[in-house]
């Protein structure tokens, strides 16, 4: 039995002429890595392990699994309007000796010729409670500025109460309500 359910989002902006950014910073053994083609893969992994059991996996296909999140990340990565100074890849590792681990993500592009637009900001769950979602966000509006745009959006589904209130303390605000959606295939019932 198909049903419909609706999500709520908000879509939220950031003023990038008449606001102030903070500067992102990681804590230690952490570290930026900025847009290559050559990492699209590290992008897909964080991407599809960030979201893993996540309530936007209900919403997007696309994020319930790694080949999804390849696509979605080629689509980004090839879209004509991508913003590469808005993409990073946070990498984490503890001692010189260890394995270096992708942990965080976050894409860019652009909306209209002022305007752009963050894409998933992702961070793997072992690495959250960490400050990387505020800097993945401020380190992606630095380089929106740097691409001359004049205002950032994104959506968030409004049940992710922690990412909604982090985009407020980073200074976003909302600026329209919107409902996803989403046809649910329900087992029927045995009464």
């Amino acid at each position: 039995m198909r049903t419909t359910k609706y999500f709520r989002r908000f879509r939220m902006e950031f003023d990038l002429m008449h606001q102030s950014i903070a500067k992102p910073v990681l804590p230690e053994g952490f570290q930026w890595v900025a847009w290559h083609p050559a990492i699209l893969e590290s992008h897909a992994e964080v991407k599809s392990r960030s979201f893993e059991h996540e309530i936007d996996t209900q919403l997007f296909r696309s994020l319930t699994n790694i080949e999804g999140c390849r696509r979605l990340m080629r689509e980004i990565s090839l879209h004509h309007e991508f913003v590469p100074d808005s993409t990073w890849l946070i990498r984490h590792q503890l001692n010189r000796n260890d394995p270096v681990e992708s942990c965080g993500t976050i894409q860019g592009v652009k909306r209209s010729r002022l305007v752009g637009a963050i894409q998933n900001v992702g961070t793997v769950p072992e690495h959250r409670g960490l400050g990387l979602g505020r800097a993945l966000v401020l380190q992606s509006l630095l380089g929106f500025r740097r691409a001359q745009l004049s205002r950032v959006t994104l959506d968030v589904t409004a049940k992710n109460t922690l990412a909604v209130e982090l985009y407020q303390s980073i200074g976003f605000r909302l600026i329209r309500t919107m409902y996803k959606e989403v046809l649910v295939t329900r087992e029927p019932s045995m009464a």
